[in-house]
């Protein structure tokens, strides 16, 4: 996750985030509406500057099994609410930003919350286990350890919801792959946490930074899955 200063980026940096509390049913995701703005998660990181606040790309707003909407993103091996940051020495939300207008606010945006309640009254297929797929919109990666214990670095395509509540990431088995680009839905996606490799999520800047043989974010990349 890249903390950002004024708007820029500056170097990336692997985040020690908390661990995630455990899902209750009431907490169970059942629509979503994807981030196709740009829209940031703020917070702060007193472990990495008590004078800054850090920006991360929100994947999709979320409406929960109890009513309540939430922004959720790529969290260590999963997804997790932005709420639940919640201590300052690891991770404190510090409500929503939008880098193109430097607006900050704390409230789901209305129209999120407006498709959320249409989705909620729009019926599910009898029998379907999937009750979305979202294309990813903010460049997550998937980290997984090769054979040779090596580490790989994978692009999301889509996220798929089941009737769960859980959301998966789905990434591309390229020797399946018939189409160029390859879309949601494509017979060549796999959900990548179900593979006993899978590691962790990054955003794009820092997967490509590691691509491009960063020092840091390699080594800490090297740390994580090892």
């Amino acid at each position: 996750m890249a903390p950002r200063n004024n708007g820029k980026p500056s170097s990336a940096k692997i985040i020690p985030f908390p661990l995630r509390p455990a899902r209750t049913e009431q907490h169970r995701i059942l629509r979503v509406s994807p981030e196709y703005e740009g829209l940031c998660l703020l917070y702060a990181h007193h472990a990495l500057s008590r004078d800054k606040l850090y920006a991360v790309k929100i994947l999709a707003w979320a409406r929960l099994a109890n009513g309540q909407n939430a922004a959720i993103l790529p969290w260590l091996n999963g997804v997790s609410r932005c709420v639940d940051l919640n201590d300052p020495h690891s991770g404190l939300a510090q409500g929503y930003y939008d880098p193109r207008t430097s607006r900050h606010f704390s409230e789901t945006p209305p129209h999120h919350i407006a498709a959320l309640d249409a989705m909620s009254q729009y019926p599910q297929n009898a029998g379907a286990n999937i009750v979305q797929e979202i294309p990813d919109l903010i460049g997550s990666h998937a980290a997984l350890l090769g054979d040779g214990q090596q580490f790989l670095l994978e692009p999301v395509i889509s996220w798929r919801l089941d009737t769960d509540g859980k959301l998966e990431a789905l990434v591309a088995d390229l020797s399946l792959a018939h189409h160029s680009p390859i879309l949601t839905n494509d017979e060549c996606l796999y959900p990548v946490q179900q593979k006993t490799n899978f590691r962790y999520f990054f955003q794009y800047h820092i997967a490509n930074q590691i691509k491009a043989g960063g020092q840091i974010a390699t080594r800490a990349l090297s740390q994580l899955l090892t």
